[in-house]
């Protein structure tokens, strides 16, 4: 099968940092896939003396009834791109957090584990799910499997050890339990760090919670009955008794705005990265005094 090598090599000014590549693609073509494997990846790929960067392509091994799929490199720059934004922004923002942790809150199926996972990375910071956390501590017995056969009362008291004993580690990105907001005590804790509320429109929640199952939602699970609506009447009680206390989040993170803000109609189009990238921009606010969170800033 015919196939093309493309190598990409992203730069600076006249000549590559550092006197060579901070990163290397070998993008393999042929006509029925498209893949890409990093070589040589930097730890901080996106250090530049300047904001204007220029790409330097080989390409070697073509056929000439090979074409290149022009719109996936696209992707992939534009990818690229919004993933050096997000390093940056990080590398600003870690200058004030001064190590300190940072306490994502939201309702179950807002996203705080994803999110987390790549902000952690943005920053050099450990990711932590504080309910992976519990079950660990509890011998390895799921979230679903604590509330069964303990009760609610017991994996609260546990979550209140974990996020007490997370508070006083340094440079951690902690995705919380939904509940994890209801008890007082906890907020102790993570005002010790940064609290950031992600806060999502019920009906993404349902449509979400729907898509995956109840399994593993123990206060959401229901035996029969349509998942959607089952799914959006649970989580609108649940939210009835927690909104006060998202209200609590040192900074807050719309993802409906984000998404009306970025021109995008359906907030499934947000991309983790695009999300993280708002959280960093909210705790920077926070962080200098600005306490006007409502709007994200432009894309």
């Amino acid at each position: 099968m015919c196939s093309s090598l493309l190598q990409i090599s992203p730069c600076t000014g006249s000549r590559p940092l550092g006197g060579k590549p901070h990163a290397a693609a070998e993008f393999v073509f042929n006509r029925k896939n498209f893949g890409v494997n990093w070589k040589g990846m930097s730890k901080s790929p996106c250090r530049s003396a300047s904001n204007q960067w220029r790409k330097f392509f080989v390409l070697s091994q073509c056929c000439k009834d090979c074409q290149t799929p022009t719109l996936k490199l696209r992707d992939f720059y534009a990818s690229f791109d919004k993933q050096c934004s997000l390093k940056r922004k990080a590398q600003e923002v870690a200058s004030c957090l001064e190590e300190r942790c940072i306490f994502l809150v939201g309702m179950m199926g807002s996203g705080k584990t994803t999110v987390g996972k790549v902000l952690a990375e943005a920053l050099g910071y450990s990711f932590v799910d504080s309910d992976v956390y519990v079950e660990k501590a509890v011998g390895g017995t799921s979230v679903t499997q604590i509330f069964n056969k303990y009760g609610e009362k017991f994996f609260r008291d546990n979550e209140s050890e974990a996020l007490q004993e997370l508070s006083l580690m340094p440079k951690q990105v902690v995705a919380t339990g939904g509940g994890a907001v209801i008890r007082a005590i906890n907020w102790h804790y993570m005002k010790q760090g940064i609290t950031v509320y992600l806060d999502v429109p019920l009906d993404t929640l349902a449509r979400r919670i729907a898509a995956v199952g109840t399994n593993s939602r123990p206060l959401l699970h229901f035996d029969s009955g349509d998942p959607y609506t089952a799914a959006f009447v649970g989580l609108f009680t649940i939210s009835k008794k927690r909104s006060d206390s998202y209200a609590n989040a040192d900074a807050r993170v719309s993802l409906h705005y984000l998404a009306a803000n970025m021109g995008l109609e359906d907030i499934s189009d947000l991309t983790p990265t695009a999300i993280a990238m708002e959280v960093l921009v909210q705790i920077e606010k926070h962080l200098k005094g600005n306490g006007d969170i409502s709007t994200p800033t432009p894309a």
